[in-house]
């Protein structure tokens, strides 16, 4: 039976596995030959640390012929016993007594010999790089950040709901969404599969409306679509969204959910990530640690909309593009209320209603609606939400405002017709959380696979 590494080498009482003859298998990361006995460093992705493994000739009778065969790249199956390492890194190593060799990997060919690469040409072997530490880490952290979403979420009641891939609606209203059809040219809906214009997906919410308002809470977490033409930092074609939904929830409940739900992540990932955020706070971004600790200890800042553009038109250096009331902010403004400002998470309310989407609810003042984003460092916006607009009337507005066809969205109006309630919920970018955990720069980094413009590979 095989043992991961980060079984031995993060096992709370390593003394209770010395003298033990276990398996491992993994990849070589690195050898040193001595002769007559040879170090290999084994990763099997389960940890950034590797186990050191000591071939021995005196050990193994065919030392000889495996020797030349454990290049970096290779992978192996390795049985030995366990002993106490002299080393300081780890506590055991493996005295080898067997190795079996799966792959071999020639060195003159492998691209991931030197130990640094760049991230842009990392991306152009897809394959490949998750066997980085960095990759290896980001990857660890993705997947502990997907299963607080859902330890989050459960132990809140809500309940987990698929929402369609294929829609017909554009959730945003902005157009920028990629086509599905099976006509080989022209737009001839009626002659397509579905009979109509059909779209991958921007959003989950509408759908989750839906289900809010039978089912109390739900929430979603699912691929989303842009056929946006942005080749920024902070921008992807595919990427995954987390997106609740509340009935019988206004804006102060939403706000509360959203911040709940950002702490519970960096609270999970503090606890049970040591070693790979370490690992980003040495390497990617110094004092990283110390900034997750920071928003997991202290509650956020609460501006509303007003109160920020007021805060820029102070602020003591120039922004690229100007501030005046009622302008979309840019993340050069986020950012700087989030990290030079208010030092910490903030969560931005009240915004002009003209720069917002037709389902969020009117303020009393005419204005503005009851709408929130939240900005952190580093990031700028990771969530946006809001309450609903639940008034049948007021919605019917908001459409002719937006130029929407009414016919597009009946179900959405008989929502509000037939036992209408209060409802909120927001969305958050998943890849913007992996970034914000880990330091990355770059989004395109914090995915497995990265679509953007030009590029849908592997």
């Amino acid at each position: 039976m095989r043992t991961k590494v980060k079984d031995i080498l993060h096992c709370k009482y390593p003394e209770a596995l010395e003298g033990k003859t276990l398996t491992v298998c993994g990849w070589v990361r690195t050898l040193r030959d001595q002769k007559s006995f040879a170090f290999i460093e084994l990763n099997d992705g389960s940890s950034l640390a590797n186990l050191q493994i000591v071939a021995d000739a005196g050990n193994l009778t065919d030392y000889a012929d495996v020797l030349p065969k454990l290049t970096t790249g290779a992978s192996l199956s390795v049985t030995g016993r366990l002993v106490k390492s002299p080393g300081k890194n780890q506590a055991l190593e493996m005295q080898a007594d067997e190795i079996v060799v799966y792959g071999l990997c020639d060195p003159a060919r492998y691209p991931l010999q030197k130990k640094r690469h760049s991230f842009e040409f990392l991306r152009s072997i897809a394959h490949l790089r998750p066997r980085t530490n960095t990759q290896g880490a980001v990857s660890r952290v993705r997947s502990a950040l997907a299963f607080a979403t859902h330890l989050f979420f459960q132990q809140k009641g809500f309940l987990y709901l698929h929402t369609p891939v294929i829609t017909g609606s554009d959730c945003e209203g902005g157009g920028e969404m990629f086509r599905v059809t099976t006509l080989e040219k022209g737009n001839n809906y009626a002659e397509d599969f579905f009979g109509k214009a059909a779209y991958l997906t921007v959003s989950g919410q509408l759908n989750g409306e839906i289900y809010a308002c039978a089912l109390s809470d739900i929430y979603t977490f699912g691929p989303t679509f842009r056929a946006e033409n942005s080749n920024t930092s902070r921008h992807l074609a595919e990427f995954w969204m987390i997106e609740p939904e509340m009935a019988f929830a206004d804006l102060k409940a939403n706000m509360e959910c959203a911040e709940g739900y950002l702490k519970f992540c960096v609270r999970y990932i503090l606890e049970h990530c040591k070693e790979d955020l370490t690992f980003f706070d040495q390497f990617i971004e110094k004092g990283l640690l110390e900034r997750l600790q920071h928003v997991a200890d202290n509650p956020f800042v609460h501006l509303t909309y007003t109160e920020a553009v007021s805060i820029l038109q102070k602020a003591p250096k120039q922004f690229e593009f100007p501030v005046s009331w009622g302008i979309d902010l840019q993340s050069e403004h986020e950012r700087y209320l989030a990290e030079e400002y208010c030092k910490k998470p903030v969560i931005l309310t009240d915004y002009p209603a003209d720069i917002k989407a037709f389902y969020m609810r009117a303020n009393a003042d005419g204005k503005t609606v009851a709408a929130m984003d939240i900005l952190v460092p580093k990031i700028g916006e990771i969530i946006g939400g809001s309450q609903r607009e639940e008034r049948l009337d007021r919605l019917e507005e908001k459409m002719k405002e937006h130029n929407l066809n009414r016919d597009d969205y009946w179900w959405y109006l008989e929502l509000r017709e037939f036992g209408s309630v209060p409802h909120a919920g927001f969305g958050l970018g998943f890849e913007r959380l992996v970034l914000f955990a880990t330091g990355m720069e770059n989004i395109r980094d914090v995915i497995p696979f990265p679509r953007y413009p030009g590029h849908a590979d592997f």
